[in-house]
């Protein structure tokens, strides 16, 4: 079911009217506080020429990136030609690996620049099954880049990852729980200590996505195994032994969902709510299932509502679903069709009189420079660390002259 125009504009009018009044009275445009705002963020991109193929989230199978679409997109001098990918939108910076450090500094710079203060990383545990150790060693490439700029950073373990772990002989039937409290446990040895890990409450926080992988019952038994504390999020409802739960969008309920999202969660703890601009899969298109039902963009009202409620609420933090889930549409990272449209929006939102929208240029310049040896290392590295303190004018003036 598709979203109704109608329906999103009276959301936005409310959430204005009840939960943003605040902020328009305060004085000298203090921000009240908010939530920590989060990306979620999908390591699993592989590309050329930093692999030698394209790996399944580029092609599903189907499209071949060599190959390129016969029309260009855009206008003038911005006239992209486009790779034949699987997704509806085209990333700004085209198809890319999750291993190239330059690419995780494009994106993490744009973060900061648009007030996002971290990530949440989809992971999918330590297993040799599939491209697990691939995402194992992109996310913590990432985690490392965030630690670098002064970025949060949490870990959503995906919880279907257990019938592939059976079904190879990885993990007996019998060792669901134990199986998925060891990955936790391996989680508090290696990330949970990390200084830029978020916590609530000094516990670290986790999020699983999915249902497929352990029962409630099993997720019950599995905190209850651990020896150390956690603030558990299950996803859209709260499981008997979780913290709370989060938000994703639902393609057919759309908002609807939404809202049931917000009458059931002061009933817990804690909520993480979710932003997101859309839901427009490719998978029909691709032939791996048929496709979901759409959620609009409406152009951009989705992603305004949506970041409208998450702000209005009392959540410790909020999660962006997503930063750069090309397969399903959802993404807000900078694409040939929407441009950088919604991290202005968000950075207007987040930052008030302090945001700069020419700054969201910045990073996009800086990756130009990386990839064509414009400069030595150590200028282009003086560069990142400007943008990525704030320091605007003097990223602006060096571009300028080169």
């Amino acid at each position: 079911m598709k979203i109704v125009q109608a329906a999103i504009t009276m959301a936005f009018v409310i959430c204005w009217i009840f939960g943003f009044a605040a902020i328009a009275q305060s004085p000298d445009d203090s921000r009240p506080p908010r939530p920590l705002m989060l990306a979620h963020y999908m390591p699993w991109f592989v590309a050329k020429p930093v692999n030698q193929a394209w790996g399944f989230h580029w092609t599903m199978n189907q499209f071949n990136p060599d190959e390129f679409e016969p029309n260009a997109v855009g206008k003038g001098t911005q006239s992209v030609r486009q790779r034949s990918i699987a997704s509806e939108y085209y990333p700004s910076i085209g198809p890319y690996d999750s291993s190239d450090v330059d690419v995780i500094e494009y994106h993490l710079l744009l973060m900061k620049v648009a007030g996002i203060d971290g990530v949440i990383v989809d992971w999918y545990g330590i297993q040799p099954c599939y491209d697990y150790p691939i995402l194992h060693r992109n996310t913590t490439t990432l985690i490392d880049q965030a630690n670098k700029m002064g970025m949060k950073f949490a870990i959503c373990y995906e919880d279907q990852t257990l019938g592939p772990l059976i079904e190879q002989g990885l993990v007996k039937e019998s060792e669901r729980v134990e199986h998925v409290a060891s990955e936790i446990a391996w989680l508090n040895k290696n990330w949970f200590s990390l200084d830029n890990y978020v916590r609530l409450g000094g516990k670290p926080a986790m999020l699983s996505f999915g249902n497929a992988g352990l029962s409630n019952e099993q997720w019950t038994e599995c905190i209850g195994r651990l020896t150390f504390p956690i603030a558990y999020f299950s996803e859209h409802h709260r499981r008997d032994g979780a913290t709370g739960a989060f938000d994703w969008p639902i393609p057919g309920p759309g908002m609807d969902a939404v809202d049931r999202f917000y009458r059931d969660s002061p009933e817990w703890e804690a909520a993480i709510p979710v932003v997101f601009p859309r839901f427009v899969d490719f998978y029909g298109e691709a032939k791996v299932r048929e496709s979901y039902p759409d959620i609009e963009d409406a152009d951009g009202e989705t992603f305004r509502v949506t970041l409208a409620r998450a702000l209005a609420s009392k959540a410790a933090f909020a999660q962006i679903a997503t930063w750069n889930d090309w397969g399903e549409g959802t993404v807000i990272e900078p694409s040939v069709e929407f441009g950088d449209r919604d991290l202005k929006h968000l950075q207007t939102q987040l930052l008030g009189q302090q945001a700069d929208p020419t700054a969201l240029a910045l990073p996009g310049k800086l990756l130009e420079f990386r990839k064509s040896n414009g400069a030595t290392k150590d200028e282009l590295d003086r560069v990142a660390d400007w943008i990525g303190t704030g320091e605007y004018a003097k990223a602006k003036s060096w571009l300028r002259q080169r």
